[in-house]
């Protein structure tokens, strides 16, 4: 049987669009960290210097799934 290439594209564009809600945990990961970072430093701002090199690690690290998320829907559109 032959394999229809609107099907093809069509599973592309779904895996993608599947691939992509990893972002959703991320930007729910981020708001998590600021909103922790802001309520510790609203209890005790002496604390702030020992903090947030902390939360920028956090940060990044949290980004990074995003932007693997990304990458793996860019991988499954073009690759």
């Amino acid at each position: 049987e032959r394999i229809n290439p609107m099907e093809v594209q069509a599973a592309k564009l779904l895996g993608a669009g599947l691939a992509v809600i990893g972002v959703i945990g991320s930007g729910i990961g981020i708001g998590t960290i600021f909103a922790s970072f802001i309520q510790a430093v609203g209890r005790n701002p002496s604390a702030q210097g020992a903090v947030f090199p902390m939360t920028m690690l956090g940060f990044a690290l949290v980004e990074a799934i995003a932007l693997f998320a990304l990458v793996i829907a860019l991988v499954i559109l073009f690759g």
